[in-house]
């Protein structure tokens, strides 16, 4: 039981950790001190939790739907408009930070821009330090330019250290029908994934175990449906 609370091993190496912690610090230092150039540094400082911890998603797990352009800019204006709106109605209190954080994780899920940060920074701004909170609505503008400093940083830094961001949709290969002569492939397993996953040296935010059960159900699923296929062609 006890063997469950430790994480697997990292599959990446130390040269993608590296770029990945520079990528990070870089990120944050830029989009910091620009917002902190047009609305005062004080405000920039009460922003740096939520887009620090957007940099480790942007340049250390950029192939993740939470890593996402979209991810990051649609959450970072729910939890924008939100928090000011539970501000406004019910107070800076403790209760309304709570409230607004998960009013905003309903609200990204809805338009399908998770991204953890959000829920952190709608704390934030609700209870926002007197400079930030004196900007009222303005606050909008340095939460979205933090936010788009941050995403115009992942996106040159990672394609110039080869990491392709964002990460497109994957063309479908073309299907292949299997010759029946041939000897069946062997079953792919965890220990599979996991060589897989280190031969990429790149971070993916899911396990090798996870990744098994999720190609074992498309295979139970395919199967069904060529079942389904070939009854169905029977059926005069």
């Amino acid at each position: 039981m006890l063997a469950r609370w430790f994480p697997a091993a990292i599959n990446t190496r130390p040269t993608e950790w590296s770029r990945a912690a520079i990528g990070m610090a870089l990120g944050t230092l830029f989009s910091v001190w620009l917002c902190a150039q047009v609305f005062g540094m004080d405000v920039a400082l009460h922003l740096l939790g939520p887009l620090g911890a957007s940099a480790v998603l942007l340049f250390a797990v950029s192939s993740g739907a939470l890593a996402q352009p979209w991810s990051i800019i649609g959450s970072y204006l729910c939890a924008g408009v939100v928090a000011l709106l539970v501000a406004r109605v019910l107070g800076r209190t403790l209760g309304g930070a709570c409230l607004a954080a998960g009013m905003t994780v309903v609200l990204m899920c809805w338009l399908r821009c998770l991204h953890p940060p959000a829920g952190g920074l709608a704390m934030t701004l609700v209870l926002a330090d007197p400079a930030s909170a004196a900007l009222g609505w303005h606050e909008m503008g340095a939460v979205l330019l933090g936010a788009g400093a941050l995403l115009a940083c992942a996106l040159a830094y990672n394609n110039a250290t080869r990491t392709r961001y964002p990460k497109g949709a994957v063309e479908a290969p073309a299907v292949v029908l299997p010759d029946t002569r041939a000897a069946q492939d062997p079953a792919i397993t965890a220990a599979d994934l996991k060589l897989a996953l280190a031969d990429m040296e790149q971070f993916y935010d899911v396990a090798p175990s996870e990744l098994e059960q999720l190609i074992h159900a498309a295979e139970t699923h395919a199967r069904r449906r060529s079942i389904g296929e070939v009854l169905a062609s029977r059926i005069p």
